[in-house]
């Protein structure tokens, strides 16, 4: 089969560079431009020290960029929606991993993003397959979800679909890695600010609340916290649910909606296990991985379920999530170029 070309938008940063790293071993998608406007001329290697001697592509600007098949958007939020007619020029599919085309109403994406500037995204598909995979076979505009989007809904999602859990009641407490804040340095990202420190940096009302509203068609009351951790990688979502049955609900019960939402998926493994150390997930094994781990516990004495997810926010949260997308929007093996397993121990 012949190689689509691909071209990547904003590839300095972390998910730009993630995306470069798995596209050099993709077997489908060959990259031809990496773009950005501050280290135009310069070796990929220069910023991505993991890619020496994996390519000897140089960074240009957006306006050296040619045609290509796919592109992968990886500018900051606001602006690929102030380029999108000159970025549309350049491939047959685009695929987004800024906020820009995440809502499907304008007032939405307002709501949470009142800085930066919205538009409609009614061509635009919300990039999780777990949910819209027939959706974005179809789609040449995919939006990939925030990180602790996809952790949250990923986390809950068949509990909701049942009716089991109060939609009223739930409470996301997110845990996030640095690299979750980007690449650009500030005094909270100093390292003696920030090495060894557990930080609530956002209790209420972070942006990527509105995603999890709107796929999980949720009131406008769910709590969503995030604490930063001094990990470089990874996120951990505990979604705190009250059951609204009368009935007893077992873990037999909870497999089984399980086993019905993520039996099929390449990328969401269940994990609840009775013994062991790795009972339920965790974000370290799954770094540079696609993959998202989930699992659950059940609290019968207060009539509460506790939902976990873990994955890599540079991988199923980002770049990773890209790839997949773009591999099912092109009719390529959904898998390809996402095989890598992680590492134990590390």
């Amino acid at each position: 089969m012949q190689k689509l070309s691909a071209a990547v938008i904003g590839a300095s940063g972390y998910v730009g560079g993630e995306i470069v790293r798995l596209l050099l071993g993709h077997p489908n998608l060959e990259i031809k431009f990496a773009t950005s406007e501050q280290f135009a001329g310069k070796p990929i290697s220069k910023i991505h020290p993991n890619l020496r001697g994996a390519t000897d592509l140089k960074f240009c600007k957006i306006s050296g960029v040619e045609k290509v098949d796919v592109v992968f958007s990886c500018l900051p939020h606001g602006a690929l929606l102030n380029k999108i007619a000159e970025i549309e020029k350049l491939g047959e599919w685009i695929v987004d991993s800024s906020a820009d085309f995440r809502f499907r109403k304008k007032a939405d994406f307002q709501k949470w993003y009142p800085d930066s500037p919205a538009a409609e995204s009614a061509d635009w598909v919300y990039g999780l397959p777990e949910i819209y995979r027939a959706e974005i076979k179809n789609s040449k505009r995919i939006a990939v979800p925030g990180c602790t989007a996809t952790s949250a809904i990923l986390s809950i999602l068949p509990l909701v679909k049942a009716g089991i859990v109060d939609k009223e009641k739930i409470i996301f407490d997110l845990k996030v890695a640095s690299s979750g804040s980007g690449n650009k340095s500030s005094i909270g990202s100093h390292h003696p600010e920030r090495a060894g420190v557990l930080r609530s940096y956002s209790l209420g009302g972070h942006r990527h609340t509105g995603e999890v509203i709107q796929e999980l068609d949720l009131p406008n009351v769910p709590g969503y916290s995030i604490t930063s951790t001094p990990e470089v990688r990874g996120i951990v979502c505990h979604a705190h649910a009250f059951l609204n049955s009368e009935s007893e609900i077992d873990d037999k019960v909870v497999w089984k909606l399980y086993r019905d939402a993520y039996g099929d998926e390449p990328f969401t493994r269940i994990v609840k296990d009775a013994n062991g150390i790795n009972q339920l997930p965790e974000a370290k094994i799954l770094s540079g991985t696609n993959f998202c781990d989930v699992g659950w516990v059940i609290d019968s004495r207060a009539k509460q379920i506790v939902a976990v997810a873990a994955l890599d926010n540079l991988g199923k949260g980002a770049a990773g999530a890209s790839i997949q997308c773009a591999n099912i929007a092109c009719g390529l093996e959904e898998k390809a170029g996402l095989e890598f397993l992680g590492l134990h121990p590390c």
